[in-house]
């Protein structure tokens, strides 16, 4: 069995996940490569797509949303993600049990009593064809059941129910309440019936691969897909990590040279090449994981070396890279490089544009 380095782990997954070099595929296309993005925040996904997509405008993204090609709602792990309708309507029935844990896990002390059949269906009584504010949803369910928290049976019901948050919600710069809307209203069609497991590891392995069963269900909250695994497993190559274990992956997907360059990234806040494996080593150290699951991160040689945000006053954009360890003159040029150009995508109306270095927990310099 073939070993593969911890850099060449990496390699390959930048080299899927679209980050040794940007692409010119359309913005739908990227989004379902990556099976798609991070969404907590409506700003990320638009960065998340920049670094990846040569030329990438903000109105590429918000035009996909408004023709429903791409939909937000929650999915993977039970947080919110931009996804390609079309693998909306496949996905969500699958993970359909990991959020029945992650409405127990949430919000099932405020929903203990309660049948929650019968929670789903005043919610889909209540949205019928109408798109509802969440506080909406949750004060037309707390008239239901009195004395309930409102905030609690509304987001019950985005794991209950396939719902879709419609925009303005999801786009560029906005903040406001999240809408709700039935998905099957929003896209025209019903979830899909009977999906397939096994295509959601082969779609895992080919944005994030290679990887573990854990790493797989890190990823998506999913369980027990060590069977599926095994059932694909005459379908897959299989190689061993540095520590042991057993690596999967589609036999055609590339596995590019460890020594490949990879240029300097700005990822996006909770950007998935950094949440997407139980074992993240392959582009952030341990000591450096728990960082990057609140703060954005910037790559160099493929590695998370700092974290970064813009900050404006009066007028001035300034891009704040903290670092974990020094930088050498020619990886700061380069990272000074790739950071004017965030800015001029993330604050083009500013009248300037500024870069400042310091140390994670050290001075401004």
């Amino acid at each position: 069995m073939e070993t593969l380095t911890r850099r060449g782990l990496n390699r390959a997954t930048l080299e899927r996940q679209l980050l040794l070099r940007r692409t010119r595929l359309p913005t739908l296309a990227v989004v379902e490569r990556l099976v798609g993005l991070q969404a907590q925040d409506p700003d990320p996904p638009y960065i998340g797509l920049w670094s990846r997509i040569d030329a990438f405008r903000i109105d590429d993204l918000t035009r996909a949303l408004h023709r429903r090609e791409v939909v937000r709602a929650t999915m993977f792990r039970g947080t919110q993600h931009l996804v390609a309708a079309e693998d909306y309507l496949w996905l969500r029935p699958l993970l359909q049990p990991m959020l029945d844990r992650w409405q127990k896990g949430g919000f099932g002390r405020s929903t203990a009593g309660l049948d929650l059949g019968e929670l789903a269906a005043a919610a889909r009584t209540i949205l019928g064809r109408s798109t509802l504010t969440r506080p909406e949803l949750g004060r037309a369910l707390a008239e239901r059941w009195p004395g309930r928290d409102p905030v609690a049976l509304a987001r019950s019901v985005q794991g209950l129910l396939p719902v879709v948050h419609p925009p303005p919600d999801g786009t560029w710069g906005r903040r406001g309440t999240t809408p709700f809307v039935l998905a099957e209203h929003w896209l025209g069609r019903p979830p899909a019936a009977g999906p397939s497991a096994g295509e959601l590891v082969v779609r895992y392995l080919a944005a994030f691969g290679p990887a573990t069963v854990r790493d797989i269900q890190a990823w998506s909250g999913m369980t027990r897909l060590g069977e599926v695994v095994d059932a694909l497993r005459p379908r897959l190559r299989v190689f061993g990590s540095e520590d042991g274990r057993e690596l999967f992956d589609l036999p055609e997907a590339p596995r590019p040279d460890p020594d490949v360059p990879a240029p300097v990234r700005f990822l996006a806040a909770l950007d998935n090449v950094v949440l997407a494996h139980a074992d993240r080593t392959r582009v952030v150290s341990a000591d450096r994981r728990g960082h990057v699951v609140v703060e954005a991160a910037v790559t160099v040689d493929g590695f998370v070396r700092g974290l970064w945000n813009v900050r404006r006053d009066r007028g001035t954009a300034t891009l704040v890279v903290r670092l974990f360890e020094p930088l050498s003159g020619q990886e700061e040029a380069a990272v000074t490089e790739e950071g004017a150009r965030l800015l001029r995508f993330a604050a083009p109306d500013a009248g300037d544009h500024d870069i400042r270095f310091h140390p994670v927990g050290g001075a401004l310099r």
